[in-house]
């Protein structure tokens, strides 16, 4: 399902914006449509201060660790054993 949206710009604005979607070989709405999802792809989805938190949080754990060497071993041994089954 599609929906309409209206939104009013300055004679200006719109010429501006014709002469981009021009340079691009698309219409004013394709051009207005793509840059409307990169805007959205570009907004935080979560809050700042969730993120920031849920980082104090982690830095506060013990979480379990090794040996750099031990862990790469550890980790390619799983790796192979899931190749096989």
């Amino acid at each position: 399902m599609t929906t309409r949206l209206q939104v009013l710009l300055e004679d200006d604005e719109i010429a501006e914006i014709r002469r981009v979607a021009k340079r691009h070989r698309m219409t004013v709405a394709e051009w207005v449509r793509q840059a409307l999802r990169r805007a959205r792809r570009d907004e935080p989805t979560i809050d700042a201060r969730k993120k920031l938190a849920a980082v104090r949080e982690a830095s506060r754990g013990a979480f379990p660790t090794a040996d750099i060497g031990q862990m790469l071993t550890e980790i390619e041994g799983e790796y192979l054993l899931d190749r096989q089954d």
